[in-house]
C-alpha cells in the first residue's frame, strides 16, 4: 500500500501521537500499519513533540464555535436595534430619542455589598448610591470618581433621593434600621436630622416636588408617611396597604403619590386632602409589586393612543402609570385603574422603572441582569435590550434630571428635586434632557450610561 500521508501531514494530524499518549499502543500500531508509516517518518521524538496537538485543535474548534455563536447573537441584537431605529435616533443627536447602549461610560466600584439605590443631584454632577454595606457613596458621574463615603446607618441603606427646600438641596436616605436620615451636601454631607417613627424597614423615600419641605417614605410596617424636613415631624400617615410597601413615586406637581406593595396592588393617593385615601387601586399583578413610575406629560399622547383615547387628557399629573412586579411583567395603567397594556419580556423580577423624559420610551431593569427599552409609540414593543448591563441582578435605575436653562445655580432647576416644571422636559422648550442613566446591581457596581 502506498503512503497516504506526507511526513508534514503526519506531523500535523498527530493522531498516532495522541493514541500513544492515551496509552492505546495496539490502536496506534494498527493505524501506523494501515497508513504504512515507518519509524523514519514518525519517530518517537516526533510523537512526543505533537502528542498534545490534537487536543489543542479540538478545544480550539469548540472555543471558535462559542465565539461565533456569541458574535451571531450580538449581530442579531444590533440588527434588531437598527431595524427599530428612527432616522433621528440613528444619528443619536435628538435627546428625546436617545437610548442607552453598551458599554457603559463608567463602572463605579467601591461598595462591599449589593447596591440597592441610586440618585442624581438635580444640578451638579453628583450621584449618590446606597448599599447593603450600610454606607452611602457620593460619586462624580462625569469623571467616574468616588468623592466621599457617608456612614451613619446601622443596617442596609434601601433608598436615597435628592430634593428639599429651594436653593438648599438635601440628600435623604432610608434604611432597614427603621430611620430616615437627612444629609447636607453643602456642609460635607453632614447628618442634619434623623427621622424615627416607622415600625419596620423603610424601603423607599422621595422628596415631594413643589412642596419644598415635604418627604414621603414607604415602609415594611405597611404605611406611608409624609414628613416635614424642616421640623422633622411626621405630618400624615397613609394606611391602606395590607403588606410591606415597597416603592413610592410622587407626581411632578406633588399632588399625587403612587405606592406599590407585597399585597400585589399599587395605590394612587391624593395627598392634597387632609386625610389621604387611595384615589384608585391598581389590581392585576400576580406577585409582589416592586417598583413604579408616573408617566410624564410628554408621554400622554403615546399612552393615550395605546389606551384607545383619541385626545390625550391634560387634566391630571397622574394620568398614566407603570408598575413592575415579581411576576416578571410591567403593567401600564390609566388614572381610572384600568390596565392598558402588559409588557412581557423580562425573565425574572422587574426591579426598576423610569420613563424617558422625551415621553417615547419606558426603561426597565430586572433580576435577569438586563436593561430593556420599551417603545410607547409601537404599543410598548421592546426595541432594545442591553443583555450585559450587569453581571448580577440589576436592582435600580435612575435618569439624570433635566436641566432648566437660565435657572439660578442654587438648585432651582425646575422643582426642588430636579423634576422638570409642569409639562415635562419635552413640553418645556427650556428643559434640556440630560442623556445620562445610572444603574446599580448585586454585582457591587454602579454603571453610568451616557451619550
Amino acid at each position: 500500500m502506498s503512503q497516504i500521508l506526507t511526513s508534514r501531514q503526519a506531523d500535523e494530524l498527530a493522531l498516532i501521537a495522541y493514541l500513544t499518549a492515551a496509552n492505546l499502543p495496539n490502536t496506534a500500531a494498527a493505524l501506523r500499519e494501515e497508513l504504512n508509516l515507518s519509524e523514519e517518518v514518525f519517530d518517537p521524538a516526533t510523537a512526543k513533540k505533537y502528542e498534545g496537538l490534537l487536543e489543542k485543535k479540538w478545544t480550539s474548534v469548540v472555543r471558535l464555535q462559542k465565539k461565533i455563536m456569541d458574535l451571531e447573537s450580538r449581530n442579531h441584537i444590533l440588527q434588531s436595534e437598527l431595524d427599530n431605529a428612527t432616522p433621528t435616533s440613528r444619528q443619536n443627536k435628538d435627546p428625546a430619542a436617545w437610548l442607552p447602549r453598551a458599554p457603559p461610560r463608567h463602572t463605579l466600584q467601591s461598595h462591599r455589598d449589593p447596591i440597592t439605590c441610586v440618585a442624581f443631584h438635580p444640578v451638579f454632577s453628583s450621584l449618590a448610591s446606597g448599599s447593603e454595606d450600610q454606607t452611602i457613596k457620593i460619586w462624580d458621574w462625569e469623571l467616574g470618581e468616588l468623592e466621599r463615603t457617608i456612614k451613619g446607618h446601622t443596617k442596609a441603606v434601601l433608598d436615597v433621593d435628592y430634593g428639599g427646600p429651594r436653593g438648599n438641596t438635601l440628600l435623604a436616605s432610608c434604611s432597614s434600621d427603621l430611620t430616615i436620615k437627612l444629609w447636607d451636601p453643602l456642609d460635607s454631607y453632614k447628618n442634619i436630622r434623623t427621622l424615627p417613627g416607622h415600625d419596620h424597614s423603610v424601603s423607599a423615600v422621595r422628596f415631594i416636588p413643589g412642596s419644598g419641605n415635604l418627604l414621603v417614605s414607604a415602609s415594611r410596617d405597611k404605611t406611608l408617611r409624609i414628613w416635614d424636613v424642616s421640623t422633622g415631624y411626621c405630618v400624615k400617615t397613609l394606611r391602606g396597604h395590607a403588606e410591606w410597601v415597597r416603592d413610592v413615586c410622587p407626581s411632578i406637581d406633588g399632588k399625587y403619590i403612587l405606592s406599590t406593595s407585597d399585597d400585589y396592588t399599587s395605590r394612587l393617593w391624593d395627598v392634597t386632602i387632609t386625610n389621604p385615601e387611595p384615589k384608585v387601586t391598581l389590581i392585576g399583578h400576580e406577585h409582589v409589586v416592586l417598583c413604579c413610575a408616573i408617566a410624564p406629560p410628554a408621554a400622554y399622547q403615546n399612552l393615550a393612543a395605546m389606551a384607545g383615547i383619541k385626545k390625550p387628557p391634560a387634566t391630571s399629573s397622574a394620568e398614566f402609570m407603570a408598575t413592575g412586579s415579581r411576576d416578571k411583567s410591567i403593567r401600564l395603567w390609566d388614572a381610572r385603574g384600568t390596565c392598558i397594556k402588559t409588557l412581557v419580556g423580562h425573565d425574572n423580577w422587574v426591579r426598576g422603572l423610569v420613563f424617558h423624559p422625551g415621553g417615547k420610551y419606558l426603561l426597565s431593569v430586572s433580576d435577569d441582569k438586563t436593561l430593556r427599552c420599551w417603545d410607547l409609540t409601537q404599543e410598548g414593543k421592546c426595541v432594545k435590550t442591553i443583555g450585559d448591563a450587569h453581571g448580577h441582578f440589576v436592582q435600580c435605575i435612575k435618569w439624570a434630571p433635566s436641566v432648566i436653562k437660565d435657572a439660578s445655580v442654587n438648585g432651582e432647576h425646575g422643582e426642588p428635586n430636579g423634576t422638570p416644571k409642569k409639562g415635562g422636559a419635552a413640553a418645556n422648550p427650556e428643559a434640556q434632557i440630560r442623556c445620562v442613566i445610572a444603574t446599580g446591581s448585586v454585582d457591587l457596581n454602579v454603571r453610568i450610561f451616557a451619550n
